[in-house]
């Protein structure tokens, strides 16, 4: 079977680059764009630099917001009544994993109507047209939303996540700009950014991995490692390599998955409400204690990229060890907690069950049962 790799038509990077959004937006003959970004963004005039830039160029557009932290189906579905009703041709969506998801299910639903309640777009969706033409300008360093085929959105009814894959949710444009990141504050950076390393270490190690992913992933952990301190902090270096890392590992993982750590943040969340961030996290090191052995030489690498020095003269057990403590001391110096707040054991067995079905488990490098689900919960377990 061949591998495949899929990315934005064109991606724009560093200081200044939402300047090429007019440009975009006028060769590409928009008419009325969708601004699809949260409610806290457009409160605290982090959207408005973008709109701002639609107004100075004489660029029709409106404001969609209504999305929660963890976009749930009544978003997708009142977003996709605001498109139509807006006559939009297109979409900018401005923020995180949340204004993104939301924004993809949105653009593909608008494009095949079929999918109207949401649910369907579950799994691997058989849609047969792209999304609305978009433009995604990420606001956090972490999800990668902007670079990556997959979509998370919250079904309240039955408290989960549901997790769509579908190459024909990709924005067109990606705009990487780390100015659009400035404002982040220390905690949500922290758990943006961890979620990147979770990418990248879970795409590195994944069943589907191969070279051409693993270059992705391995640079990703090497910026993270050398960025993600310098970010909280809001230094320009650490906002930019950020910027850089989180790209990079979507650029991998969306194209070969995940793991459990995933699959059991993402019941985290749906529970709990947890951020996704946080979630990733506190399940990183004890995921990749449970796979250890199902790694090869793979531990070594991450090792090396987390800035742990003499690899080469460890042995197997110490190497796999010593990334499993990079991941921690990281973890731990940008405030990360090491359990998940509201976690009881009677809830325990859905959380396994659902984490189970989840879309990410399959490609863990370890087949996972039931009953290993159950006892990694119990260890972040307050």
């Amino acid at each position: 079977m061949a591998n495949a790799i899929v990315l934005n038509t064109i991606s724009y990077h560093g200081k200044a680059a939402i300047k090429q959004i007019p440009e975009i937006a006028k060769k590409e003959g928009f008419k009325k764009i969708f601004v699809c970004s949260d409610p806290d963004l457009v409160k605290f005039g982090v959207t408005k630099k973008v709109t701002d830039l639609l107004d100075e160029s004489g660029l029709e557009y409106v404001i969609y917001s209504e999305i929660k932290p963890n976009p749930t189906i009544k978003n997708v579905q009142d977003g996709v009544k605001a498109f139509k009703e807006a006559n939009a041709d297109s979409i900018i969506t401005i923020g995180g994993g949340s204004s993104m998801d939301t924004a993809k299910a949105i653009g593909i639903i608008v494009e095949n109507p079929e999918f109207e309640d949401v649910r369907s777009l579950e799994g691997v969706a058989p849609t047969k047209n792209h999304a609305v033409r978009t433009i995604a300008v990420p606001t956090t360093a972490g999800t990668a939303a902007e670079v990556t085929i997959n979509y998370v959105i919250t079904d309240v009814e039955k408290e989960r996540k549901f997790v769509c894959v579908d190459q024909n949710d990709i924005p067109n444009w990606a705009v990487v700009d780390p100015d659009m990141m400035s404002s982040m504050p220390k905690g949500l950076t922290a758990a943006t950014g961890m979620d990147a390393l979770t990418h990248a270490i879970e795409g590195y190690t994944t069943k589907a991995a191969w070279e051409m992913t693993d270059m992705f992933h391995l640079e990703a952990i090497k910026l993270i490692a050398k960025n993600l301190r310098g970010a909280v902090e809001n230094t320009d270096e650490g906002r930019e390599g950020m910027a850089l890392a989180q790209y990079i590992a979507g650029m991998g993982f969306s194209n070969v998955g995940l793991g459990i750590a995933h699959s059991i943040a993402h019941t985290f969340s749906a529970h709990y409400d947890t951020p996704h961030g946080v979630a990733c996290a506190i399940m990183l090191p004890i995921v990749m204690e449970f796979n250890q052995d199902y790694t090869g030489e793979k531990f070594r690498e991450i090792a090396r990229a987390m800035g742990v020095e003499g690899v080469d003269q460890m042995s197997e057990s110490e190497y796999r060890q010593a990334a499993i403590d990079a991941v921690k001391t990281l973890s731990k110096d940008v405030g990360i907690p090491s359990y998940v707040e509201g976690l009881k054991e009677e809830d325990v067995e859905q959380l396994a069950k659902d984490a189970f079905a989840d879309a990410c488990a399959p490609g863990n490098p370890r087949d996972t049962t039931l009953e290993e689900f159950k006892e990694l919960i119990r260890k972040v377990m307050k």
